[in-house]
């Protein structure tokens, strides 16, 4: 690629193979971004196979991207470790301790039971080598679904993340980063899927902070909702779909996983998603939502309607998410409202 983004379309790094960094972020260190999600790129659906491990890019100007290797490495010859290769590892978050100089890692990790819990290592550099320092965490003794983590100028840390199926939690973090205090507040209670948010993604903007979330349809893309609160824990206040302009009610095929602000711009702030299932976007969002809502919802739930969801959509354990695309598209703003536009090609040199 040259000087530009082309959301949807295949990226690859500056050896030419296929980035895999899903469900990751993007963080700034020195002069040099650094792009890290879940290694994908053994994942094609035939086996057990969900992961193999983190993998980090590099880059300068955020279009051309320098593989840097596994950072954290999968353990495929431990079968009861959290980073085995068939273990459900999601949604990599790095944050940076000021205090005591570490890079900690959060790992969300779904256990065979459905339950779903953490896994946390540090490192004295963001390319690793990585020690783990927490296992099976169960945060506030709740099932952790997907997250964010947050740091605030005077190194106070936050931990946003999907009580799963139920409602998001924002949560205190403890001194090291590697714990949470036992302080939360609750937001957006709801009933079930595909209602539920998940997915949060927080940034901070002109002194208001901002929480963007997904529905709960798994790697089926849904309607993103935007959100708006004066402090770290809200409350925060429904702004709406943050893709008012997409008549899919799809996010663009997209979900969301983090949201960066560009260093040297004025009002930049690029919101990266994951194009998870490039090969089924002729799926119907209306369709599949009603499916979840009866798979889901404890008035309706049944045997009959859980097999319904997953002879219409398939088994999430076995997703070809190898070939998974990615979608980083800007974010406007009117006043304080976000919302995102569909962008075939952009570039930074559009923005202040």
């Amino acid at each position: 690629m040259g000087n530009a983004f082309y959301p949807g379309r295949v990226w690859l790094d500056t050896e030419g193979k296929r980035i895999q960094a899903h469900g990751g972020s993007v963080m700034y260190v020195d002069g040099t971004y650094y792009w890290y999600g879940e290694n994908k790129e053994k994942t094609t659906g035939r086996d057990d196979i969900w992961h193999w491990g983190v993998r980090c890019y590099a880059s300068k100007d955020l279009y051309h991207w320098e593989d840097k290797g596994l950072i954290i490495p999968p353990e495929p010859d431990d079968p009861a470790s959290s980073l085995h290769p068939t273990a459900n590892m999601d949604r990599p978050h790095i944050i940076y301790n000021q205090k005591t100089g570490k890079y900690v890692c959060w790992l969300k990790i779904m256990k065979k039971d459905g339950t779903q819990g953490e896994t946390i290592l540090v490192a004295d550099h963001i390319l690793g080598p990585y020690t783990k320092v927490r296992e099976g965490l169960q945060p506030l003794n709740m099932s952790g679904g997907d997250f964010d983590l947050a740091v605030a100028e005077d190194g106070k840390a936050y931990y946003y993340f999907e009580r799963v199926h139920s409602e998001l939690i924002c949560a205190d973090l403890t001194e090291d980063y590697t714990d949470v205090t036992g302080y939360y507040s609750t937001h957006f209670p709801l009933v079930s899927p595909p209602f539920v948010r998940e997915a949060p993604a927080h940034f901070v903007r002109k002194g208001k902070h901002y929480l963007l979330t997904s529905g709960t349809t798994g790697y089926l893309p849904n309607p993103s909702m935007a959100a708006i609160a004066d402090t770290w824990h809200g409350p925060y206040t429904n702004l709406g779909n943050l893709h008012p302009g997409d008549e899919t009610n799809t996010s663009f095929h997209s979900q969301i996983s983090c949201v960066f602000k560009v260093e040297g711009k004025k009002d930049l702030y690029i919101a990266m998603a994951d194009r998870w299932l490039p090969e089924m976007m002729e799926l119907k969002y209306e369709i599949y939502a009603e499916l979840f809502e009866n798979a889901f919802n404890l008035d309706k739930k049944s045997e009959e309607n859980q097999q319904k969801m997953i002879e219409y959509l398939g088994d999430d354990s076995h997703r070809h998410t190898a070939i998974a695309d990615y979608v980083w598209l800007p974010i406007r703003f009117d006043g304080e409202r976000p919302y995102i536009e569909w962008k075939d090609e952009w570039s930074l040199d559009e923005f202040e």
